[in-house]
């Protein structure tokens, strides 16, 4: 069998998983023409997703009674927005991501991008990158950990930022303000800034039903932000005023 992309394998492994019953990772090895290192990323993000779980040497299906019926899926909004802001990066960018959901959604689309080099003030993203079979160089910021973003923030984290500079921030929002910009519930505001001012683009990625909330705590003002992404439900005369602040907005179609 031809090798498929990361996606399409392990649509194929649970697919597998569910007809056998049980598959081995020299098994997978052979079969998709890869390696057990590889095989054993994708059982390992299956078993994350719930999906599957991992037994010495490969994997078995779910119990039925521990299949959650409350289980968290990304929304087709954010997915279409993570797409968009994907076709955004080239090969061998330097890029930071910031923590939240929709950020997070980009992860897994950057497993074709070559040389990437990326970082982040998230564990959960952090961890989805370890998971891309392209294996780009993660840095992580390090410094306090801020219970509410679920993410570091602090001195030590603005000072790991600014010992670089990037190509692209990928940062979410609580809120659009169209006469400020981006607004957030957190008071902790300091690193987003420093992440802004060390990237030469700034891309924020945001479900339009957020755009118009005036949340207090202004996060990045208009003149810190390049672009925004996000979904096609976005009405013109939004649309209009935001560009009339020199940002591009971007639609992501269904």
């Amino acid at each position: 069998m031809s090798k498929r992309n990361t996606q399409q394998r392990r649509h194929a492994i649970v697919a597998m998983l569910t007809e056998q019953g049980e598959v081995s990772v020299d098994m997978l090895s052979t079969l998709f023409e890869t390696s057990e290192v590889t095989i054993r990323k994708d059982l390992a993000e299956l078993e994350k997703n719930g999906l599957l779980l991992r037994r010495y040497g490969g994997a078995v299906p779910v119990p039925h009674e521990m299949v959650s019926e409350n289980a968290v899926k990304v929304s087709e909004q954010k997915l279409s927005i993570a797409k968009m802001a994907a076709t955004r990066i080239r090969d061998h960018n330097r890029i930071v991501v910031d923590s939240g959901s929709t950020t997070a959604a980009l992860i897994p689309l950057l497993d074709q991008k070559r040389g990437l080099v990326v970082m982040t003030n998230s564990l959960n993203v952090a961890q989805a990158i370890k998971e891309l079979e392209n294996e780009p160089t993660l840095l992580m910021t390090g410094g306090t950990w801020d219970p509410h973003s679920e993410a570091f923030q602090g001195q030590v984290a603005e000072q790991a930022l600014r010992a670089y500079d990037f190509d692209q921030l990928f940062i979410g929002a609580d809120g659009i303000d169209v006469n400020r910009g981006t607004t957030t519930f957190n008071e902790i505001v300091g690193l987003s800034r420093v992440m802004s001012e060390v990237s030469r683009e700034v891309l924020v990625l945001i479900e339009s039903d957020k755009i118009g909330r005036k949340i207090p705590n202004l996060e990045l003002p208009w003149d810190a932000i390049t672009t925004v992404i996000t979904d096609s439900k976005l009405d013109a005369t939004t649309k209009l005023a935001i560009e009339k602040t020199g940002t591009e907005v971007f639609c992501a179609p269904d």
